[in-house]
């Protein structure tokens, strides 16, 4: 790489809003690539920024999820036209993810963020669906946030195109941080003893290893908001279950699930 993640985060970020006032030079993409990468032939590259789509502050409006998502992505799919683009997200309960979004945003109130959004009206579903009828040739892999120690190896294995049953290194970083050092050691060497498992097997151990060992601090999610009550918060995530289950059904869409 030749500069840093910041850097070229900004880069990118620059070529897309300068596409407000014109179309991008032919040039552009090699100008990128140049900018990010050592070799004018990648076999892959993988770009990540938690504020693609927009910063915190608009991450909500009009009961959507990122209003400016599908723009952001036309946009991307006309800087690299003759690449194969695959976009990969993390979805997350909006239980959740709405206080601590807000919580990034200094001075500005709970109420102001939501604006006149009403969070049971939000819809991953539905962000997915114009992405998808913005640019329809680019794939979409998605997984939930609360799901990720679970399949993180996986996850990273999706994002970088490699086999589903292929070793890397610190595909089981995340579990450290959320089970009991004693629980982690055991599941370890277990893992040692047994390393003819597959994928599947292997999620099924660290399953059983977190039904037992977890840190309740560490994989629960305390949502304090003023005026929601435990019904609201309930009712939020029952409507984010079924958001979920019915995403796979979006063609072009993949569902990493444990």
């Amino acid at each position: 790489m030749r500069a840093g993640a910041v850097a070229l985060s900004r880069l990118l970020r620059d070529a897309l809003q300068a596409m407000d006032r014109a179309a991008p030079l032919p040039q552009a993409r090699a100008v990128l690539l140049d900018a990010m990468i050592d070799t004018d032939y990648p076999a892959r590259l993988v770009l990540s920024n938690d504020n693609f789509f927009c910063v915190p502050k608009l991450a909500i409006a009009a009961n959507q999820f990122y209003p400016r998502a599908e723009e952001k992505l036309r946009r991307l799919r006309q800087l690299f036209p003759q690449d194969t683009l695959e976009l990969f997200i993390g979805l997350r309960n909006p239980a959740s993810m709405l206080p601590a979004l807000a919580q990034q945003l200094p001075g500005t109130s709970f109420a102001q963020f939501l604006g006149q959004t009403d969070p049971r009206l939000l819809r991953w579903g539905e962000m997915v669906a114009r992405l998808r009828h913005a640019v329809p040739d680019v794939s979409i892999t998605l997984w939930c946030n609360e799901d990720t120690p679970l399949i993180w190896g996986q996850i990273v294995r999706e994002i970088a195109g490699m086999d589903h049953n292929e070793m890397i290194v610190g595909g089981m970083d995340l579990l450290a941080e959320i089970m009991a050092p004693d629980g982690y050691r055991r599941f370890r060497t277990y893992l040692k003893d047994h390393p003819e498992m597959t994928e599947i097997q292997r999620r099924r151990v660290i399953a059983a290893f977190l039904d037992k060992y977890a840190l309740p601090d560490q994989i629960e999610d305390s949502v304090d908001v003023p005026g929601w009550t435990p019904a609201l918060i309930a009712e939020l995530t029952e409507i984010y279950d079924e958001d979920v289950f019915q995403l796979s059904a979006i063609q072009g869409v993949q569902m990493i699930t444990p």
